[in-house]
């Protein structure tokens, strides 16, 4: 039960309305701008350019989300994370299983290993 005092009754609005896109929430200096310019890069080549490239080796860095399932509760509301990975605001993140397991997967095939690369 929400209780009156100084400020007066709770009322809080259960719906949001936004006209405008992630796109245009992220601001155009954003480091992550061209993080996301180069991953569009090299997702949009053809699958035959990776093959002829050399791995490099991978540095190791700590994570700032410590799991998957922090990782999709994070997305589900940062608008910076649904705009880096193509998702509107009112679309479903992904579940955390499928997304750990789809993980697995990529990372056994050498392009993933190429495009980390």
């Amino acid at each position: 039960m929400i209780q009156e005092g100084m400020r007066g009754e709770d009322q809080q609005q259960n719906h949001i309305f936004s006209y405008l896109s992630p796109e245009a929430r992220v601001r155009k200096d954003h480091p992550l701008r061209a993080i996301r310019g180069m991953v569009d890069e090299v997702l949009n080549r053809p699958p035959f350019d990776c093959a002829g490239e050399a791995v490099a080796g991978a540095v190791a860095r700590d994570a700032t989300i410590r799991s998957e399932r922090l990782l999709m509760e994070e997305m589900d509301y940062n608008l910076l994370f649904r705009w880096f990975v193509g998702l509107n605001a009112d679309e479903e993140v992904w579940d955390a299983t499928t997304f750990t397991k789809n993980r697995d997967r990529l990372l056994e095939v050498e392009v993933a290993k190429k495009f980390l690369a």
